[in-house]
């Protein structure tokens, strides 16, 4: 199915797009979507009324180009509606009960697609759990939030079926089209369509009613650029069909510090690779520009965040230093460099504070040599810069001693356009309307943040079709496609004697083991009711020709995080080495390992030394059904390790964490990069 069709969203006709932008303009008449404005007839061709003047404005006249038509937009806003517009907040439906937006309950039955009007204000910091100096308000009230507080973009977190994210983000788009000049509103979201192990507030929705695919280290591994394409503009036609367009992602970032808790969020520990992941996925949602059909992406986390200080994260205090011992911090740069070539919407700084370099220590957000001096200067980039979640009232590192007025004013000067956090514009509007600040600056952030609104058509038409987004997304079609990404995702590292793939009517064990909370058992016994793989699946090892055991490490979720230092063996996650042992001492056995991070296995594999596995694979987020495929040969394996796995606790303990994996030396590594075998 075709976006164009499944969401009415775009302009018919085509659009004359021109690298001059003068000439940057259309006679076409494009698809109006309206719910109160009224239409103006001029010259038999007609425009939205949206400020209720009765004639037609230089915003309001799709046939001039965008530059002017926000300039002129730009002219009519008020202080207070230009500071509404530099705010970016969750917002929450009905019934939706948390910041991290899950499936309803509470109490309040299931999210529906009306409006949760009550503000959400926090006394304590929503990562940390420890007290705010000041209570602030994380989500505010729907309709006081676009009528009072002038807010018109909006962070959806919510993981619900895909005709009332349809329904809802109507509802918010006739709300914002009956409120003063009718800015339309722009909806962002963290990932949709991955399997992931961590499904955390800012980190990723994880599994939804979208198409589903491997995670972003799987993408990687299949090593298959076109495919990766593929996988960013379906996923596209998906958020755009519910009205979600704009994406918090994809990490830039590199897996260079094994340690790091979001190393699951990267394309890996190679640059190179990174940067062809990055340029494929941003012409993939956004085109080779931004156009009525595109979701704009926000790139994270600059200038890298992949190499703090012990594998912490600057979420937390004790992980707010990021350092480059091995002199590898232009490396970091590189995969942007291609998401600002391709064409990146915006771009994302981190909470880190950088240590030991040429740049002064205070966090990314409030650094101008990195943000207007490296980012906007040396790199050229254009777009907007977007804050992450909270740098000014919850992660201030190395502004702590400034007041939020202060901050507001650090920040602004280093160049955020865009702040990711408060729902409420009280303590921005007062450091613009006390002068600490050069109005131009808000007036530049403003501008950029109209521009994107406009290149994205959302002016002549944010309306998206219900029943269509229903219909469409996650559909059979679209997961027919997933599909093959989850099976190439997939890493064959060993094949002890070729004992892949399994034979016919072999007897297999087959046990999915993953550390539960509230005291589950871990393991899980794979029994289907249909089999269609020419293997006979048993009960116990003991009936078994062969065991098959799927292991899912996982340390603490990000936000669960206490400053320990943070080991990547398998026994400090999660794991039974002793019952592993145990069962792989009773039949051959083939490993099966999800990495999220890099972990260190050596507790159950000593090469030459002791257990000899008849198999080990690798997966990054993926179906049974896509690793018995693997198993039995129907698939042929062809993924590749994205990053390097240390061979022991102690060489992921003492290694550099700017450098990659695969040049830090041949003692380092027991799976490298770009490692993979295949059957043939």
């Amino acid at each position: 199915m075709n976006m164009f069709n499944s969401t009415r969203i775009l302009l018919t006709g085509t659009l004359l797009l021109s690298l001059n932008l003068q000439a940057q303009k259309t006679t076409k008449q494009p698809v109006l979507g309206t719910r109160s404005a009224k239409l103006l007839t001029v010259n038999g061709m007609q425009f939205k009324d949206l400020n209720r003047n009765g004639q037609l404005d230089k915003y309001e006249d799709w046939r001039l180009t965008n530059d002017e038509r926000a300039k002129d937009l730009l002219s009519k806003m008020s202080v207070e509606q230009k500071v509404g517009f530099m705010l970016i907040s969750t917002t929450r439906l009905k019934n939706d009960n948390a910041a991290g937006g899950g499936r309803g309950g509470g109490g309040g039955g299931a999210v529906t697609s009306d409006f949760n009007e009550e503000d959400q204000v926090q006394s304590t910091n929503m990562f940390t759990r420890k007290p705010l100096p000041t209570a602030m308000t994380m989500a505010a009230g729907t309709t006081k939030g676009v009528t009072q507080f002038h807010l018109r973009h909006f962070i959806f977190r919510a993981n619900i079926p895909a005709r009332t994210t349809a329904e809802w983000a109507n509802k918010l788009q006739a709300l914002c089209e009956s409120d003063g000049l009718g800015i339309p509103a722009i909806i962002a979201s963290n990932p949709r369509n991955h399997i992931t192990k961590d499904a955390s507030i800012g980190l990723s929705v994880g599994t939804t009613t979208f198409s589903t695919w491997p995670g972003e280290l799987g993408l990687s591994a299949t090593r298959d650029l076109k495919l990766i394409r593929e996988f960013a503009d379906i996923a596209r036609q998906e958020w755009a069909a519910v009205g979600l367009r704009k994406g918090y992602m994809y990490m830039a970032d590199l897996a260079t510090e094994p340690r790091w808790q979001r190393v699951e969020g990267t394309f890996g520990e190679s640059a190179e690779w990174a940067a062809k992941m990055m340029t494929e996925v941003v012409l993939g949602f956004q085109g080779p520009k931004l156009s009525p059909s595109s979701v704009a992406l926000t790139t994270k986390h600059f200038p890298g965040g992949g190499s703090g200080v012990g594998g912490q994260d600057p979420h937390f205090d004790w992980g707010k230093y990021e350092h480059f011992p091995g002199g590898f911090f232009q490396n970091n740069l590189i995969p942007f460099k291609a998401a600002i070539k391709a064409g990146t919407s915006a771009i994302m700084p981190y909470y880190s504070i950088p240590k030991g370099t040429q740049y002064e220590e205070i966090a990314y957000a409030y650094n101008k040599a990195v943000i207007t001096g490296l980012l906007r200067d040396s790199l050229g980039f254009k777009g907007i810069i977007n804050s992450d979640t909270g740098p000014i009232e919850m992660m201030p590192w190395g502004a702590e001693n400034l007041t939020i007025t202060q901050r507001y004013k650090r920040t602004m000067e280093a160049g955020v356009n865009l702040y990711s956090g408060s729902a409420d514009p009280a303590p921005l509007l007062e450091t613009v309307k006390s002068g600490m600040v050069d109005m131009k600056l808000v007036d530049n952030s403003v501008y950029r943040l109209l521009m994107e609104k406009f290149e994205l058509g959302l002016f002549e038409n944010p309306y998206v079709d219900e029943e269509s987004a229903a219909k469409f997304v996650g559909s059979a079609a679209l997961q027919a496609k997933a599909d093959i990404a989850l099976r190439k995702s997939i890493v064959l590292l060993r094949n002890e004697n070729k004992s892949l793939p399994l034979k016919a009517g072999t007897k297999v064990y087959f046990e999915s083991y993953m550390q539960k909370r509230g005291g589950a058992s871990p393991s899980t016994v794979y029994l289907p009711q249909q089999n269609n793989n020419n293997l006979v699946f048993v009960k116990t090892p003991e009936e078994a020709d062969i065991v098959v055991l799927w292991l899912t490490p996982g340390a603490r979720s990000l936000f669960e995080g206490d400053g320990s230092p943070i080991y990547l063996s398998l026994s400090k996650n999660g794991v039974d080495v002793n019952y592993v042992n145990s069962l792989s001492a009773k039949k051959p056995t083939i490993l099966v390992v999800n990495y999220t991070n890099p972990w260190v296995i050596d507790e159950v594999y000593h090469a030459g030394t002791r257990q000899r596995f008849a198999g080990i694979l690798a997966t990054f987020g993926t179906s049974q059904d896509a690793l018995i495929d693997i198993l039995t040969g129907k698939f042929n394996p062809s993924g590749k390790m994205p990053f390097t796995t240390p061979v022991s606790e102690e060489q992921a303990q003492k290694q550099l964490s700017d450098v990659p994996g695969y040049l830090k030396g041949k003692e380092y590594g027991l799976f490298w990069y770009d490692e993979g075998l295949k059957y043939r």
